[in-house]
């Protein structure tokens, strides 16, 4: 189970908001999960939508009016939500669901015609800014971005966030990312590039942090032109070393604060700017400014998204040690399950076993260990107080993955503790069948992840079989663990930027998984990386190379569902297993490793 706040405390605090919005004569209060940034995942000061909803998950948006209130997530969420908002007054609104409202829709048919929304304009998109501006004009609708209401009900909120700055350089210095920015800029015919994102400003200047847990970023602005770099992060936070480097590559540090009045100084007249990064009372300022925007994906994005060959060096080592704390954690498992072992027992286990590998800094996310029907809520969060015990039966679903100096790790696993039903084999062993299928495909150079979700998705609605999120997302090098703009999914999501064109050297997870509320969850996910397969006169041909290195329960196939195809898939994937692996066991331990990726 989840974790429940009291709902008389969640419906107290609403009433207090509700306070405020009168005398602002506020009709509706929007409350975002992100940060000045965006950022999916946020420090705790920024998470006020969980405060007034109790709400935990990563997703979602609290829209409180005067007389009724709304929160707004994914499939992923579906079950928690439903859980934590019980008795709160507010209503779960499905995305994506039949009859489900868009946000913006629902925000102007729940305000009156000359009435008032209000939002922090900091934490939402320029695009979002736009879309909603644009539809509350129609009914004289005032929008005011300058409020956060819930600073005057929020009792010792937490500290703004701060830490120390470190240096992640490999394979590329940050006088050569300028080089290739600006020539990207100009490109666009624009003067200026406004970043906000914090990954992706910490990757063009090669620094990392730890001012979001399990993102290894800091809070900073940039703004770069064809001559300067600006980078808007405090001082205080960098070695003498960080700044003298960071000088001689011809970048300017600014105070973070000063970034919005930096911005009324632009001498630029054309900039360019991604809607969907830059928040809306930044956009707001340079356009009132007289600013021409080119607006575009963040050339910052898709150069980021291309890991260069030291990063995936980098990346195929530590997945071969990262797989190792896996695979040990499986064996353990699987020995002490009916042993009075708790699902966040098991998490601690396998927190430690990443926590041994030299360069480990934090984990890339908090290990979901999911037993029995607790696997359907996919983001699901055992605590010391509320999880369960572990039986030798059913399975243990784990996602979890490491933060390296040598890259991001994001894998799971879906272990059997016990006898499982015949209908879990067959959702078990199709969802290995596509995973598989898809990490195998090869494709012509053009392709989307919409071209390829298909195939890790195919299996399972050829059995009447689905799961309500995407198949796959990028993912950062030593930064966030859900990063753009690849991915794979079936149908386009309003506000994700996660469908460009595969390119080598992009790396991605493939996750397809069932969900059965009130029964099990299942979902097998590797890493993956795109290559340069072989070019005829069709075009060049791309392919995937495995990255993720840990068995696959074998427990739960039943072949009959599989065919040749698929079991050479299946055996050849674990022969590379044990080749990597197999050198750094031994006894007993390799005895297992054997039993593990036998032949079927």
């Amino acid at each position: 189970m989840p974790r429940i706040t009291d709902n008389t405390i969640i419906r107290k605090r609403i009433d207090e908001v509700r306070n405020i919005m009168k005398k602002n004569s506020t009709d509706l209060y929007i409350v975002f999960t992100g940060d000045y940034h965006l950022s999916e995942y946020a420090g705790d000061y920024f998470g006020e939508r969980e405060f007034l909803s109790g709400f935990t998950g990563s997703a979602g948006t609290l829209v409180i009016g005067m007389d009724k209130a709304a929160l707004f997530t994914d499939g992923r969420y579906f079950v928690q939500a439903e859980l934590q908002l019980k008795g709160t007054g507010i209503e779960l609104m499905r995305i994506g669901v039949k009859d489900v409202p868009e946000l913006t829709e629902y925000c102007i048919q729940n305000t009156p015609a000359n009435g008032s929304i209000a939002v922090d304009g900091r934490t939402i998109s320029a695009s979002f800014g736009e879309k909603l501006e644009h539809k509350a004009t129609k009914k004289n609708i005032k929008l005011d971005v300058t409020v956060d209401y819930a600073k005057s009900i929020w009792n010792n909120r937490p500290d703004f966030p701060y830490s120390k700055a470190f240096v992640s350089d490999n394979g590329e210095t940050v006088r050569e990312k300028l080089i290739r920015l600006r020539e990207k800029i100009n490109e666009k015919e624009a003067e200026g590039h406004i970043i906000t994102s914090l990954d992706d400003i910490c990757w063009l200047f090669n620094i990392r942090g730890n001012d979001v847990v399990y993102n290894p970023v800091i809070m900073s602005y940039a703004y770069v032109t064809d001559k300067c770099a600006y980078l808007f992060a405090d001082k205080d936070r960098f070695s003498d070393e960080i700044i003298e480097k960071l000088q001689k590559d011809g970048v300017t540090l600014k105070p973070y604060e000063e970034f919005y009045d930096f911005l009324d100084t632009i001498e630029e007249k054309v900039i360019l700017v991604d809607m969907k990064r830059i928040n809306y009372c930044a956009y707001k300022k340079i356009c009132n400014c007289g600013v021409e925007t080119v607006k575009t994906l963040s050339p910052v994005t898709s150069m980021k998204a291309v890991k260069n060959p030291v990063e995936i060096k980098n990346l195929s080592d530590v997945h071969i040690e990262d797989g190792l704390a896996l695979t040990r954690f499986m064996f353990w498992v699987k020995e002490n399950a009916g042993k009075g072992i708790t699902e966040k027992d098991a998490a601690d286990y396998l927190d430690n076993e990443r926590a041994k590998i030299s360069d480990f800094i934090e984990l890339s996310f908090e290990t979901i260990s999911a037993y029995g029907a607790n696997a359907a809520m996919m983001h699901y969060s055992a605590t010391k107080d509320n999880c369960a015990t572990l039986k030798p039966e059913g399975m243990l679903l784990v996602d979890s993955g490491g933060q390296y100096m040598r890259g991001t790790t994001d894998v799971t696993r879906t272990i059997v503790l016990g006898p499982v039903s015949d209908e879990i084999k067959k959702a078990y062993t199709l969802t290995l069948k596509g995973m598989l299928a898809l990490a195998d495909a090869r494709f012509l150079y053009g392709c989307t992840g919409f071209n390829l979700d298909i195939l890790a998705r195919g299996p399972l609605w050829e059995a009447g079989l689905d799961y309500r999120c995407g198949t796959g997302h990028g993912v950062g090098y030593l930064l966030n663990v859900h990063e753009s703009p690849n991915g794979f999914r079936w149908k386009h999501i309003l506000g994700q930027n996660d469908l460009c064109v595969m390119e080598p050297g992009m790396v991605t997870s493939d996750e397809p998984g069932v969900y059965v509320d009130g029964k099990y969850g299942i979902r097998i996910e590797n890493e993956i990386v795109c290559v340069r397969d072989y070019e005829n006169e069709y075009g060049t041909f791309l392919k995937f190379k495995m990255l993720t290195c840990a068995p696959i329960d074998l427990e739960a196939v039943d072949v009959s569902y599989l065919n040749e195809k698929d079991i050479e898939r299946i055996n050849n994937y674990h022969s590379w297993v044990y080749e990597q692996l197999s050198p750094y066991m031994c006894g007993e331990e390799l005895e297992k490793l054997k039993r593990a990726t036998v032949r079927i």
